[in-house]
């Protein structure tokens, strides 16, 4: 009896959770990269490039309704050093009050200098990125990577979930070099997971 009313409860949370990402959807298209939530599967495929032994803060970017903020506070990292931005303001409140202790930002990707305030300066152990790039043009997507790649040290990972079958930022080995993380089916629709990196 008691599994039976934890099946609903999980059911009923996974059901909410999928209802307020369709309003943010149905809000603002543009910052939404996907119909459905990020899997579980595929958040904890993302939060598996942190290495909590760096000590430094770990960067999320597009944390939607928490799918992946919540992977990466169960690899183990302090709730106190994950900064994560979020453009859409339903979502950002949703986020403050689901996940205490986070630092949580209302703000822009494309502009993380102004968005991260008196964090800009902080060397964070890597970024994992939910950010609808195919939205945006290429432009705007290099200079993304660039900036994230600026932030973290040399050789740790900027991992970026995408849904078309190519990295949604064009290669410029002088600057970056990208390679394909894993593809995961149990997802939808099934999701591509990139990685950039310096040195």
């Amino acid at each position: 009896m008691k599994l039976g009313v934890k099946v609903k409860e999980r059911l009923g949370r996974k059901f909410d959770e999928e209802i307020r990402f369709f309003k943010g959807f149905r809000s603002n298209m543009k910052a939404v990269g996907s119909i459905v939530p990020t899997s579980g599967f595929t958040a904890r495929r993302m939060a598996s490039v942190i290495d909590i032994q760096s000590g430094l803060p770990v960067l999320e970017l597009g944390p939607g309704t928490g799918v992946i903020t919540k992977a990466i506070l169960q690899t183990g990292l302090a709730p106190d050093k994950l900064v994560s931005v979020e453009y859409s303001e339903s979502f950002f409140e949703h986020l403050i009050s689901t996940y205490p202790g986070v630092n949580f930002v209302h703000g822009d990707a494309f502009n993380l200098d102004e968005s991260l305030g008196t964090l800009a300066g902080t060397r964070f152990d890597c970024v994992i990125s939910a950010v609808p790039l195919l939205n945006f043009p290429m432009h705007r997507r290099v200079s993304l990577i660039d900036s994230l790649l600026d932030r973290v040290p040399a050789g740790r990972p900027v991992i970026q979930i995408s849904y078309g079958p190519l990295s949604p930022v064009v290669a410029m080995p002088d600057r970056y070099q990208i390679s394909h993380y894993d593809f995961v089916v149990r997802n939808i629709p099934p999701a591509q997971l990139w990685v950039y990196r310096r040195g």
